[in-house]
């Protein structure tokens, strides 16, 4: 099988032309081109929620699929917004419902939320990437996790984000060496932990991002990775390896240089 590292690798040699392949996968596309196409009508949550095609959308791009069926608690984190540090988004320990509330603000937005250029850009984004996270998870889940490490990096503003997202604490648990156990201990406890090991600052430096992600790839495969050796001739491509990963997606990735673009 592939390793999280070599696997890591060859999808983001030229991430931006993976992510063109899977924007271009056509179940994909149809589904963007209908988001992009009926998101401006939503003018309040309720609108959202009861158009299962958008919300379902939504609700991926925001890796909140586990949750699709929990409209109820969906429909108070949009309805609390994020302006008041009381609200349900701020209030529940898992930042996916922050970053959902605030992209989908109708508190503080109303009926001109979904209008924005940028929400509709960010949530297309979003899927596009959950949707190449999810896909190479069936192969690796260990790449899976680097991919949505890459993707957060930029959000981690303190321990307590890591501390608050369950696959950014694996990935950092894994690359520092640290235990599962940590998370029995006081919340502050587990937070001077992490800060011991990590500036959280470096994950803002794209070069010493990537130094860290190899880290976690290295240590996960350390730990996962079954005994047959895989070399950079190993065929990457072949039948055996390919589960989740559509054959365009592929021959995409397959024609990419190897020094990059």
């Amino acid at each position: 099988m592939l390793t999280a590292t070599l696997y890591y690798n060859s999808i983001t040699r030229n991430f931006s032309k993976t992510l063109a392949a899977t924007a271009a996968e056509p179940a994909v596309a149809q589904q963007t081109k209908y988001f992009l196409a009926n998101i401006g009508n939503v003018k309040t949550v309720s609108d959202l929620i009861n158009n299962s095609k958008l919300y379902n959308y939504v609700m991926t791009a925001f890796g909140l699929g586990d949750m699709i069926n929990a409209k109820g608690l969906i429909e108070k984190v949009l309805e609390g917004g994020i302006s008041n540090p009381k609200s349900l988004a701020n209030t529940l320990n898992d930042s996916r419902y922050k970053a959902l509330a605030s992209t989908f603000d109708f508190a503080s937005n109303g009926a001109a939320t979904t209008s924005s250029a940028v929400l509709q850009q960010t949530t297309v984004n979003n899927y596009v990437e959950q949707t190449l996270e999810a896909n190479v998870g069936k192969q690796n889940q260990g790449t899976q996790m680097a991919l949505y490490f890459q993707r957060m990096a930029p959000t981690i503003t303190s321990a307590y984000s890591i501390l608050g997202d369950k696959t950014l604490l694996s990935v950092i648990q894994t690359a520092l060496g640290l235990s599962p156990a940590m998370s029995e201990s006081n919340i502050d406890i587990q937070a001077r932990m992490i800060t011991s090991k990590l500036n959280i600052a470096d994950l803002k430096d794209p070069a010493k991002l990537q130094q860290f992600i190899e880290r976690f790839t290295a240590a996960y495969d350390a730990t996962n990775t079954s005994a047959s050796p895989v070399t950079p001739l190993t065929p990457l491509f072949d039948a055996s390896t390919t589960i989740g990963i559509s054959s365009n997606l592929l021959l995409n990735l397959a024609n990419l240089k190897l020094g990059g673009s």
